[in-house]
């Protein structure tokens, strides 16, 4: 097939990814005009798709009157990621938790209420209190579809966006991308694009050496973080890494929000409680690193305390709602909460904004550098924005995207070149014999960042590590995809280098340690506020070389005061002895 034969599809706002962020994008732009055509584009079905696909136990980051602030929960997270955050993003977010809590209520998502019919907040961070325990959320993704057919949203599932495309101007004009089952190619032309295609959680490999074995959803692999930085998007703090407490040997995490409010904690091998609050930031992640890499180790969830009804009702939860493979894999290793403790350990890595800070730049209204390109979820900037914010950023993306392609009056126009050169790259693969299966680039890659670029992170074997992550790149061309399927793996694996020179690079440049394990690097173990107090940017310069630079941190609009140092002040102190 030659470019001119691609079939071109024209909307008004095109939203790419299916999982939490973006179905509220697509709902809301149609909210604010029935008559917009909205296009939500998804790899897989939207049915079951994103890091929501079988349901969610909680929101872990809940603004609920008489319980919370906005100016408390902003000041908390930016407390907990040592002064670094966009604090109108975070604002933003504060102001319309509640609203989206109350949305979301009306659309028959339960949340858990106390005997008054109030809802029953619990508290897991350091400071407030934002937990909201949802013991039905496994039927999230149910409701989202409804309201998706309901307001008329056109839905194309099994479609693989490969690149963003702009016009002449430096706007926003679709992208191109291929069918996953018949690899056709597809271009859509939008007046305006919202990406929430979720974290980059393909970038690391688990312990397991399973390549999908993930703490996150592994379908989620980057592609967004590779399209913006493609398309000349900047991303923010790529250097700051998810890194998550999950169990040994199992890709889900140890569900601290879940069994902290019931009593239970993260504890050593004798039992004890080493951290004052398992809310995860990186320094938590810091004080869990050392304590299993110690004497202390292995590191624990401690559950067997508890009385029987609270370890059902954790049960419950756990096993039917959050993971429900959870209950089976215990079985498998004879675990029992009333008489064990849980071996933890620790993810691989990722860039991810729910639980860590870094991501494609974004601002207060959603909006990239990119004119008429908007991000929400997991893959943008806004830190610790967990679900509620994937919630809120899809609203908020809806909205801005909305009127951004209304005030558009005509269609963009389209880079022939460059869907010409986009299109050879993508049926490259097709056409190569005796070639590197994807799945073993994507091993090799994958576990070079773990053996150069895992904190604790050393300068020297970063730099091995990016040279042997470019060497990998070399070997592209020789890339082969016997089948669709294939392919839409060749394309993965093609975002996930893109994200592991990313991460390379971002942590050369920042020549610091900051937000705890995420970067903590050993050959500069401190923290700088008089170099390094700034966001880094890393984006595409004219020559099509990935470049760095600093944005100043906004102007707070809540200062931090005597609490600002209180998440490097985690680890329980012990009693002096008499």
């Amino acid at each position: 097939m030659n470019a001119s034969d691609i079939p071109v599809i024209d909307v008004d706002v095109l939203v790419i990814g299916g999982g939490t962020a973006g179905p509220m994008a697509a709902v809301t732009a149609k909210e604010q005009d029935p008559n917009l055509k909205v296009m939500l584009l998804e790899k897989a079905n939207v049915k079951r798709s994103g890091a929501i696909s079988m349901g969610m136990d909680g929101l872990n980051n809940a603004i609920v009157p008489g319980h919370s602030t906005p100016e408390q929960y902003v000041k908390e997270i930016t407390i907990a990621n040592d002064g670094i955050v966009h604090q109108p993003a975070l604002m933003a977010y504060a102001q319309r938790s509640f609203p989206m809590i109350e949305k979301l209520d009306s659309w028959g998502v339960h949340f858990q209420k106390d005997e008054t019919g109030d809802y029953d907040m619990k508290k897991v961070h350091h400071l407030g209190t934002y937990v909201l325990p949802m013991p039905e959320g496994h039927n999230v993704k149910k409701i989202l579809y409804r309201r998706l057919r309901r307001h008329r949203v056109q839905i194309e599932n099994r479609y693989q966006a490969t690149r963003l495309l702009k016009d002449g101007d430096g706007r926003i004009a679709g992208m191109i991308g291929v069918n996953t089952r018949t690899a056709e190619p597809i271009i859509i032309r939008a007046k305006a694009v919202i990406m929430a295609t979720g974290a980059a959680g393909r970038i690391g490999l688990p312990t397991s050496g399973y390549l999908f074995g993930t703490y996150e959803n592994p379908s989620n692999n980057g592609d967004g973080h590779a399209m913006a930085y493609h398309v000349g998007a900047d991303l923010a703090n790529l250097e700051c890494f998810q890194i998550n407490p999950l169990l040994k040997d199992y890709n889900g995490p140890a569900c601290a929000y879940v069994t902290g409010p019931l009593g239970g904690f993260t504890a050593n091998s004798q039992g004890e409680r080493f951290i004052e609050c398992d809310y995860w930031s990186g320094q938590m992640m810091l004080e869990f690193f050392k304590e299993l890499e110690g004497g202390n180790g292995p590191v624990f969830l401690k559950l067997d305390h508890l009385a029987e009804e609270t370890i059902q009702e954790i049960e419950t939860v756990l096993h039917t709602n959050e993971r429900p493979s959870r209950g089976r894999f215990h079985d498998g290793r004879e675990t029992d909460y009333r008489q064990h403790m849980v071996e933890m350990h620790i993810s691989e890595v990722g860039f991810c904004s729910g639980h860590s800070a870094s991501g494609v730049w974004v601002d207060e209204t959603g909006a990239t550098t990119v004119p008429g390109l908007y991000g929400a979820g997991d893959m943008a900037s806004v830190a610790h924005s967990y679900m509620l914010g994937a919630f809120v950023y899809g609203q908020i993306c809806g909205e801005s995207a909305a009127a951004f392609a209304k005030e558009r009056s005509e269609m963009p126009a389209l880079d022939e070149a460059f869907i010409a050169a986009e299109l050879e790259r993508i049926q490259a693969p097709l056409k190569v014999t005796d070639g590197i299966p994807p799945a073993q680039m994507e091993y090799k890659v994958r576990r070079l960042v773990n053996d150069y670029l895992q904190p604790p992170k050393v300068t020297k074997k970063m730099e091995i590590g990016l040279q042997r992550i470019l060497a990998v790149r070399e070997d592209l061309p020789r890339l082969q995809a016997t089948d669709p399927h294939e392919l839409l793996r060749a394309m993965e694996v093609q975002s996930i280098i893109d994200c592991a020179e990313m991460a390379a690079r971002a942590s050369l440049y920042r020549t610091e340690s900051r937000w705890g394990l995420y970067h903590y690097r050993v050959d500069c173990p401190e923290q700088n506020d008089s170099e390094w107090f700034c966001h880094t940017r890393l984006y595409k310069d004219d020559n099509g070389n990935m470049a760095h630079g600093k944005r100043p941190v906004a102007p707070y609009l809540v200062e931090l005061g005597e609490e600002k140092d209180a998440y490097q002040k985690l680890r329980v102190q012990k009693a002096a002895n008499a």
